[in-house]
């Protein structure tokens, strides 16, 4: 009986948060610039520096894709 009482509370919360649109685009900017830098700023003069923009680039795609 107290599971399904304290579900109920929490019910209209989860339906609101499952529903809100949210905004991406400016994930997908910074993913966008993360990809131009990645491959064109740092992989042709700089290989072994690469592994330093991953970071960047799968989180703002993660954020993007809404993920996180």
């Amino acid at each position: 009986m107290h599971q399904i009482k304290s579900s109920a509370l929490y019910l209209p919360k989860i339906i609101k948060m499952e529903t809100t649109k949210k905004r991406t685009g400016l994930y997908w900017i910074l993913f966008l610039i993360s990809v131009v830098l990645f491959f064109v700023v740092l992989y042709s003069p700089y290989g072994s520096w690469v592994s330093m923009l991953l970071p960047f680039n799968i989180t703002f795609f993660a954020l993007a894709l809404d993920l996180m």
